[in-house]
């Protein structure tokens, strides 16, 4: 082949391979922001605590593969950063839960587009407090009465309102200032105990019949200040209260999100179920306009 004419297929081709170069930065380009960002930040309801296959890069937070962030992953193709962690409280945003542990806030940064969280059942203890002394108060009581609303009053209500509202809403606040540009989705727990007494549900559950609204009253109340933090600080609220109603720690397996307190199915009682975290991703997904 001539010499000029070999320069001419040369500069062709070369001009071919710029152009798919440039096609394929441009489309790359194009690609990256469809996948989300995501961080999923929380307490042992996110984690999925109890439930299987756990997460073995951090048995300490007894952390499930199969919990809520991971559903959401799986369906929108986000790149998850999972660094939720069983029995957390929102101080452990801003410090170590563990050694070894780093802050949560620390997965956040400007290039984040959406954070998932549950968080403040655990501030104060206030609501696992709650149930052991309701379950405590219960069996002593025989199931009847309403022994532990007779004892405690509004002091779990509030330490709700006093430590762990403002706690909720600097904690999100936290999350805005490291995630400037995500969407935050602040989901509600799911119900645990049903409106009224189950009579049937005491050996799974053994809350006094006039504890089991009380205990519901609590949640709504922790619920609650949960939406407030989030409406104040420009989050979106997840609510539960209306999509797990019927699906309480008193109902049969295959039904129930949450399980109950003895003679469950899960290694840790009192927390959703697979399925309870497969339908609180739904949900959120739902909420959020994802999937």
């Amino acid at each position: 082949m001539p010499k000029h004419a070999l320069r001419r297929v040369m500069t062709a081709t070369a001009a071919a391979v710029a152009t798919l170069a440039l096609g394929l930065t441009d489309a790359a380009a194009h690609a990256t922001p469809d996948t989300l960002d995501y961080v999923a930040l929380g307490d042992s309801y996110s984690a999925a605590s109890g439930v299987l296959p756990v997460d073995p890069t951090n048995l300490l937070c007894l952390r499930s593969t199969a919990n809520y962030p991971h559903v959401i992953a799986a369906t929108t193709g986000a790149r998850l950063k999972d660094v939720t962690c069983g029995a957390a409280q929102t101080a452990h945003f801003r410090q170590a839960q563990y050694p070894g542990t780093a802050p949560q806030l620390d997965a956040l940064d400007t290039g984040t587009d959406l954070v998932t969280l549950t968080i403040g059942g655990n501030d104060n203890s206030t609501f696992i407090n709650a149930i052991t002394a309701c379950g405590t108060a219960g069996v002593l009581s025989g199931g009847k009465g309403s022994p532990c609303k007779d004892k405690h009053g509004t002091s779990f209500d509030d330490e709700i309102e006093a430590n762990t509202y403002p706690a909720l809403k600097q904690a999100l606040l936290d999350v805005r200032a490291k995630a400037p540009h995500a969407r935050v989705a602040a989901l509600g727990y799911p119900w645990i105990t049903p409106a009224t007494a189950d009579p049937s549900c005491f050996v799974k559950l053994p809350v006094a019949a006039g504890d089991v609204p009380y205990l519901r009253a609590i949640q709504a109340h922790l619920n609650d200040a949960v939406r407030r933090a989030a409406e104040e600080t420009g989050a979106t609220y997840v609510d539960f209260s209306t999509v797990s109603d019927g699906h309480d720690a008193c109902e049969a397996p295959g039904t129930r999100w949450i399980e109950p307190l003895l003679f469950g199915h899960s290694l840790v009682p009192v927390h959703p179920n697979a399925l309870g975290e497969r339908r609180m991703a739904e949900h959120t997904m739902s909420v959020l306009g994802l999937g």
